[in-house]
């Protein structure tokens, strides 16, 4: 029986493909992305597997072709063999796509990348414009001091990476740092941005976020270094503002779960996107034994009118649902697209010293 490759199907639909040597890349999602320009749906052409964090669909290399065609999965390998030009015997991949392997690191413990990462933005500082930017979304200096927001650099980070290893911090195994050729550690941040630490129960720095300047889609990424020489993916962790509580709110993004609790002084677990479940249940189980019963869920208000993420919205209770938490939602005024924007703008504002 003939084994077809992602690639050839990628080929079949006349997909985009990977840029040289890279094994996972991005193009547009048909379900959710309605701009040439967006791009969400992430191929692994290593895995053979594909998904879009925005609305979830996901699958391998059959499931693509189901995707972008519609047409019964049991009736896949005939047709693409069919416009492979291939019988069952004569099948060889048509295009072999090369992938440069890469030697990457596992994950390392959460002490080791606390440290690294706490280490790092202490060395680093922050641009005036992006206090601005923080500021003028509710928190105070102290705050943001306390927060731990620092300026990606863009230049100096050999100088940064040989000196944090002289510390004594672990490098393999963090989420952004790499070797080079010449096996120099080096971080992978080249465009500048706010880091945002994503801390977890404990207060730890799990791993971090970008928000980018100058950009309008996905402005907020994980810091990774994934498919570079000893580099390290980040695993879409969870982040938890304020101390771990009986009822906490359940939002997207650390830096709105950080403005949320600055102004409210309410805990808030923080989710990278509504479709990233499996962190998220990781996180409730260890919170459920430091005693929480109740969540309220505060997504965008655009949650109402955008279906991929309802679709994800509905796995998130159901999952609530399985575990045996209550939960509820926020609702608020329409015209404010986030909680915390409602909360700056509309009850707080006057009352922030």
């Amino acid at each position: 029986m003939e084994k077809f490759h992602i690639w050839d199907v990628i080929s079949v639909l006349n997909l985009p493909s990977a840029p040289s040597g890279r094994s996972s890349y991005y193009i547009p999602c048909p379900c959710c992305d309605s701009k040439p320009r967006d791009k969400h749906l992430n191929i692994n052409l290593r895995k053979e597997v594909f998904r879009c964090p925005k609305c979830g669909v996901s699958g391998g290399i059959f499931d693509l072709y189901v995707l972008y065609t519609g047409i019964p999965r049991e009736d896949v390998r005939e047709e693409v063999a069919e416009r492979l030009g291939l019988s069952e015997q004569s099948y060889r991949p048509q295009r072999r796509v090369v992938i440069k392997e890469v030697k990457e690191s596992p994950v390392a413990d959460i002490e080791a990348r606390h440290k690294t990462y706490t280490a790092l933005l202490e060395k680093l500082s922050l641009a005036s414009d992006h206090k601005d930017n923080l500021l003028g979304r509710g928190l105070r200096e102290d705050e943001i001091a306390q927060l731990g927001y620092k300026t990606t650099p863009v230049v100096g980070m050999t100088k940064i990476a040989k000196e944090l290893v002289q510390e004594g911090c672990e490098l393999s195994g963090v989420p952004g740092f790499y070797q080079t050729e010449a096996d120099t550690w080096k971080f992978t941040v080249n465009q500048r941005g706010i880091l945002i630490p994503v801390r977890d129960g404990k207060g730890r720095i799990q791993g971090m976020q970008i928000r980018r300047d100058d950009v309008k889609k996905r402005k907020f990424r994980w810091v990774s270094s994934t498919e570079l020489k000893n580099g390290c993916k980040a695993e879409g962790w969870t982040h938890l503002a304020g101390l771990p509580a009986e009822t906490m709110l359940l939002t997207e993004g650390p830096m709105k779960a950080d403005v949320i609790h600055a102004l409210t002084g309410l805990t808030v677990l923080a989710v990278p996107g509504v479709n990233a479940l499996t962190q998220l249940e990781i996180a409730l189980k260890r919170l459920r034994e430091q005693g929480l019963k109740k969540i309220m869920t505060a997504f965008d208000m655009d949650m109402a009118t955008n279906p991929h993420v309802q679709k994800g919205y509905r796995q998130l209770l159901l999952m609530l649902d399985r575990m045996g938490f209550t939960f509820g939602t926020y609702l608020w005024d329409g015209s404010y697209k986030g909680l915390d924007d409602y909360v700056w703008k509309f009850c707080l504002k006057c009352n922030r010293p």
